[in-house]
């Protein structure tokens, strides 16, 4: 039997081992490294959810609309995206990056306004007064009147606001 190749007569080279055993091996997917491990800026949560979904950054910036080099800067927290670009952030996110539920009318104002990507001037003009009354108002420096406080709930729930 092992006359051609006697070194190998008491090899069981070829031979599984333990061919009767049928393990099968389950764990959790390893975390990528890569991921940030909190989710601070816009650029955290975009970096996860690219890596999430296996995605490159130019894969991430043609479904934005943006150049590769602002993924690059926004997920490396060198820049933050244009107000305009959070509606799309969101609907890539799947989520709000940041807490809607604040407690003052002027965070309520500002995270509104960013969820739809309306800058304070372009509030501002859609409720017909001044760009530092906005601001004034999301510093809680001052509170709307009662007229304003109408527009301003009519207007953040309209779809228009978000184009």
């Amino acid at each position: 039997m092992c006359i051609l190749y006697p070194d190998r007569c008491n090899s069981r080279m070829g031979i599984p081992a333990l061919p009767i055993c049928r393990i099968t091996l389950k764990a959790q997917k390893p975390i990528n490294s890569a991921c940030p491990i909190s989710l601070i800026t816009f650029g955290d949560h975009i970096k996860k959810k690219r890596l999430d979904l296996n995605l490159f950054q130019k894969d991430v910036a043609k479904l934005l609309g943006v150049k590769e080099e602002s993924i690059y800067n926004w997920e490396n927290n060198r820049s933050n995206p244009k107000i305009y670009l959070l509606p799309k952030i969101i609907e890539f996110l799947g989520y709000v990056p940041f807490e809607l539920s604040n407690k003052s009318l002027g965070e309520k104002i500002m995270a509104y306004r960013k969820e739809r990507g309306l800058s304070q001037r372009k509030l501002a003009e859609l409720l017909s007064v001044d760009k530092t009354t906005i601001r004034d108002w999301e510093s809680n420096k001052h509170m709307p009147s009662k007229k304003l406080l109408e527009g301003i709930t009519k207007i953040l729930s309209s779809p228009l606001a978000t184009r």
